[in-house]
Order: structure tokens, then C-alpha cells, then sequence
């Protein structure tokens, strides 16, 4: 049985009028002797806030191209929408209610409060960091106010000033919480000093980024600061024993693992995530699937070599037309293990040698895409699918019927891969090369590609500026699909790769050894005994939307959201920012 915490929620039942604390928003409805100095109502109190840490969503890189669906139709964004706002004080009351109360506590032992005191901290600074890459500075609440007695009109705070304020909860976080909770602990599952160290690591490189540093990029003096800071999280997790899973395939599916720095607890039956149900066939699903990858995307995974199908000094070099009737040969083995496309093995719901088919007329009416004139039934799929479905992290053992209530692999929020990368990246911009080249070929290796006779698994970069895209490419293929790409591209200030583009799938047809279409009956028969290969189809691009908008517009404005004009009318002292009609500099500068 896996630790968890609902053990908690057992204990709560001896509360008068026998009330679900965890459904209270106000702890201080009920006697407060009875709550704060209660070390099992007040680490209710907390656990009830870890869901903050979100969970498994297949959709979760739907802004970049690495998924289908155009996400940023014209004015996607405005100040009257609801679209990309993070202004959520509820859960920061709630957090500095916890901070104050537990720090007055009289009844609570020192363990306990530094324990909860440490986990408060830590959240106040992740939620802050949240509003603010969303939308820059904003008001630094420290305390729980009253919303009868209190002036709730507080200005925004300076985002260098948010930045300060995270860090100093995050230093007094990791001061007092435990530097690292062992996988076998009962409390594994909770945040500890080692997580808390990692992410301040992260703060400090979105500080330095060029998002926030828009007219000096790359040489602002929080580089440095920065690089000091995840030197610090890659030393102190690679002596704690982190390291890379073997099998990039396990990287989540192996729970407790060696590379899991933080991980939110699923648990059959208390607990459960949705990924299966998003990212497989509808046909071995409950609907069809939500989240698939794109054509674009399928191109930008390297070859076995680590260099990309159309470098002509690659071992695996290929024309666009070879690669597009070939692509699923000699790549990257993380293609392999994130990827599923027409013809490959799947063995899914224990269907010992099942393969997937997407082509018309012979795949499932949920898994089909295309627009084979022969097909007697049309897809039904042309405005959402692709030709591709999402392999990573599924849980191939799960059957159709229990896609959607017992997947409950561990959601790893950060592994120590993010950490190894995102040293990489400050490394190499302090003047570092090798520590970034080291740890690129760290990933690499790991990930199964080749080292080439140069022993640089297929990296060609010799400098600063050709290491950064490197970088920047290398966490595209190794985060894939866990929610990194598009804040990866707006903090470094690369939108335009996103901006005016379009999206493509690609259908499959089945054809004879001569290259003739083959009957569709004669195929759909083969294929019900998974007799058809990849290499027995031919392969065409098709734009996806094939109606309607087709083009994501993604414009500079995107690099910080504006406030909801709601919550300005509500706080006259808050003011806009500069590119959305107000006067605020969202920036450092």
C-alpha cells in the first residue's frame, strides 16, 4: 500500500458536530484550542492545501506545438477573460492563516511547527511564483487579513521584490524543513529541503531569464546568483543519492524512483489520475483521446545518432519525403518510448502483439484520421487527432474499462533531470561550456542515443549562443507532454516559434509490396490480426484543423498576462500592466 495521507482524514471525525475539517476554509470556525495546538488538525490543515501541486493532464502541453489544437485563436487573451489569470488569495489566506496561527501556537511541540512552518513557507512561495510568471509583480501578502477590519486595496509589490520575498520563504523553508524524506518514509509524498532547494534553483532562473530581463538577457547579474543556486540543488541531490532512472521509459512508471525530487501521491482506490483516459485510442479508451501529438512535433525528436533526420553529417540523414514514409526508423529511443503511431506495437489491455492503427477504413472510428476518398466511413477526427497518440507514462496494464478510475501512477512533478538542466543552462551562461556539454550528454546517454566517435551523443554546439538552443531543444524531447514547453518558450523569449503557425497530422494508407493502394477490405482483414506494418503504408500530410481557425497567433503582448479587469476594479490602487493599457513594468527593468 503506498504512503499516503488520507489516513488523516480519520482523525478529523472527533471534531464536535463531527464536521470534515478539510472541508472548512476557515479553520478558525471552531475553537481554536481544539485547532492549532491539535498536531493532527493543524497537518490536516496543510495537507489539505497540497493540491496545489496539481496532478497528471494529458493536455498539459496544449500551448505548444508539441500538441494538437489551436490554443491561441485571435485575442485569446484579454483583460475581460478568464484566460490566463493566476490571482488566487484564497489559498494564500489560507496559507498565511497556517503561517501565523502555528507560529502563536502555544500547545505545539517544535518539531511540528518547524515541520508545517516549513511546508506553509515553501507554498506561499510557490503560489506567488506562479502569479508572477503569469503576470509579473503582485501584491506580497504575508499575513491573513481580515476581510471585514483590513484595507484589502494593497498595491503590487515590484517583481524584483516578489522575487526577494520568494526566496527569503523559500531560505526559511529549507532551514527548517527535512533536508530530504526518504522514499520509504511515511511522510514521502511531502515537501522537504531537497525539493525546496530545486525549486528555489528554478526561481532564481526564471529571475535571471530573459522574459524578465528583455533588453539584457543574457549577461543581467542574476545569472550569476542563479548559477550559484542550482550548483548548489544538483550538489546537494547528486550526493543524496539522485540520479537518472536507467530506462527513460520508467521515469514516472517506476514510482519512488531514483529521479522523483517531488511527487504527488495517486492511490487506487482513494486517489486517482485521468492520463490513460487522456492519451490513448478512443478505442481502448472511454472517448476519444484528448491530447495528441503533432507532425511538428514527431519531426523535432532526433535521429539514434542525436542529430536531426535532415543534417546531411548525420549517420541517419534523410530527405523530408524519406523521413515522412519513414520517420518511426533509427530515432531517438525516447520517440520509441513517448510515441505511438500507425502500425506500431501496442500492446495495451494485455493484447499480446496489438498494433495501433490510425488509418481509415481500417483503424477503430475513435482512432482514425485522414481523408482516404475510398474509406466508405469518413474520420470524424480531422479538427482534433493526428495520426499520433501519447505512449509516455501510460499504464499499459490498465484495462479499457479502468482507464478512467484507476490510474494511479505517483505524478512526478520534478525529477532530477529538470534539476541536472536547468544547471546546464546557467552554467553555460556564466561561461561553463563543459558542465553544460557533461550534463547534455548525462541525458543523452540515458536516453539511449549514440556517442558517436566524438563521444558527443550527436551535440554539435561549440558555443555559448549554439549551447542555448541546444539546451532549449534537448528539454523539448525530455519533458515532452509534462508541461514544460510552453513556459520554457515565453521565458526565454522564443513565442515567435509559436506565434502565426499552424498544425499538421499525417495519415496512413495501406499499400501493396508494389506501392499500389491496397483494398480496404484486404487491409481492414490484415489488420484485425495486427499482419500490417508501418512500412506497408504511405504517408501524407494533412493540415489539423481542416476547418475553421487553423493558426495559433501568439504575439509579444503573451510575455506577461494582463490582471482580470475585474480585479482592478476592485483594488483601485492596482494598476495594469504597461503592454495591456496600464502602467506597470512586469519586468526587472
Amino acid at each position: 500500500m503506498k504512503t499516503i495521507f488520507y489516513t488523516l482524514i480519520a482523525l478529523l471525525f472527533t471534531v464536535a458536530s463531527c464536521k470534515n475539517v478539510l472541508d472548512i476554509e476557515d479553520l478558525n470556525s471552531l475553537d481554536e484550542s481544539k485547532v492549532w495546538n491539535d498536531p493532527n488538525l493543524v497537518n490536516a490543515y496543510i495537507t489539505n492545501l497540497y493540491p496545489m501541486f496539481g496532478n497528471w493532464n494529458a493536455s498539459a502541453d496544449a500551448n505548444s506545438e508539441q500538441l494538437m489544437g489551436i490554443s491561441f485563436p485571435l485575442d485569446a487573451i484579454t483583460v475581460n477573460n478568464a484566460a490566463y489569470k493566476s490571482w488566487d488569495y484564497t489559498t494564500i489566506r489560507r496559507i498565511n492563516t497556517a503561517i501565523q496561527k502555528v507560529t502563536e501556537s502555544a500547545g505545539l511541540n517544535a518539531d511540528v511547527k518547524n515541520a508545517v512552518l516549513g511546508q506553509a513557507l515553501f507554498m506561499r512561495a510557490y503560489m506567488y511564483f506562479n502569479m508572477v510568471r503569469y503576470h509579473g509583480g503582485v501584491p506580497y501578502i504575508t499575513v491573513p487579513q481580515d476581510l471585514e477590519k483590513d484595507d484589502l486595496e494593497t498595491p503590487r509589490n515590484t517583481t524584483k521584490e516578489c522575487f526577494d520575498l520568494m526566496i527569503k520563504d523559500l531560505d526559511q523553508a529549507i532551514a527548517i524543513l527535512p533536508p530530504m524524506i526518504a522514499k520509504s518514509s511515511g511522510d514521502y509524498g511531502r515537501i522537504d529541503g531537497n525539493f525546496a532547494l530545486s525549486f528555489k534553483a528554478k526561481v532564481l532562473l526564471y529571475k535571471a531569464s530573459p522574459q524578465f530581463n528583455p533588453t539584457n538577457p543574457y549577461n543581467n547579474v542574476y545569472w550569476a546568483e542563479a548559477h550559484a543556486a542550482n550548483k548548489a540543488a544538483y550538489d546537494k541531490l547528486k550526493a543524496d543519492g539522485y540520479n537518472l532512472t536507467p530506462d527513460y521509459a520508467n521515469i514516472a512508471l517506476q514510482e519512488k524512483g531514483s529521479e522523483v525530487v517531488f511527487a504527488v501521491i495517486n492511490s487506487y482506490p482513494n486517489k486517482v489520475a485521468s492520463w490513460d483516459n487522456g492519451v490513448r485510442p478512443g478505442s481502448e479508451s472511454r472517448g476519444a483521446a484528448g491530447a495528441v501529438p503533432t507532425w511538428d512535433f514527431v519531426k523535432s525528436f532526433p535521429m539514434k545518432d542525436g542529430k536531426t533526420f535532415s543534417d546531411p553529417t548525420g549517420k541517419y540523414f534523410k530527405t523530408n519525403e524519406q523521413f515522412l514514409q519513414s520517420y518511426w526508423e533509427n530515432r531517438d529511443p525516447r520517440f520509441d518510448k513517448s510515441i505511438v503511431w500507425n502500425g506500431k506495437i501496442y500492446e495495451v489491455s494485455g493484447k499480446s502483439g496489438k498494433r495501433q492503427y490510425t488509418s481509415v477504413g481500417i483503424a477503430a472510428d475513435l482512432d482514425n484520421f485522414g481523408i482516404n476518398p475510398k474509406a466508405k466511413t469518413p474520420s470524424e477526427n480531422l479538427n482534433r487527432y493526428s495520426g499520433f497518440f501519447i505512449l509516455k507514462n501510460s499504464k499499459l496494464s490498465l484495462k479499457q474499462t479502468e482507464v478512467e478510475t484507476q490510474y494511479d501512477v505517483d505524478f512526478v512533478l520534478m525529477r532530477f533531470a529538470e534539476v541536472m538542466i536547468n544547471y546546464a543552462e546557467t552554467a553555460n551562461e556564466t561561461g561553463d561550456f563543459n558542465t553544460a556539454l557533461t550534463i547534455l550528454k548525462q541525458i543523452r546517454r540515458r536516453a539511449g542515443i549514440e556517442a558517436g566517435s566524438d563521444g558527443n551523443y550527436g551535440i554539435t554546439a561549440i558555443d555559448r549562443t549554439q549551447m542555448r538552443d541546444a539546451i532549449l531543444a534537448e528539454r523539448n524531447i525530455e519533458f515532452c507532454f509534462e508541461g514544460h514547453r510552453f513556459w520554457d518558450l515565453r521565458r526565454t523569449r522564443k513565442l515567435n516559434i509559436l506565434n502565426n503557425t499552424t498544425k499538421y497530422g499525417v495519415e496512413a494508407i495501406a499499400i501493396l509490396s508494389n506501392g499500389a493502394e491496397m483494398d480496404l477490405d484486404e487491409a481492414a482483414n490484415l489488420a484485425k490480426t495486427y499482419q500490417l506494418k508501418e512500412n506497408q503504408f504511405k504517408y501524407s500530410v494533412l493540415q489539423v484543423p481542416n476547418t475553421g481557425n487553423k493558426v495559433n497567433l501568439v504575439p509579444d503582448t503573451y510575455y506577461f498576462f494582463p490582471l482580470a479587469q475585474s480585479v482592478i476594479d476592485k483594488n483601485p490602487k492596482i494598476s495594469q500592466n504597461k503592454d495591456w493599457g496600464g502602467t506597470f513594468n512586469p519586468t526587472l527593468e
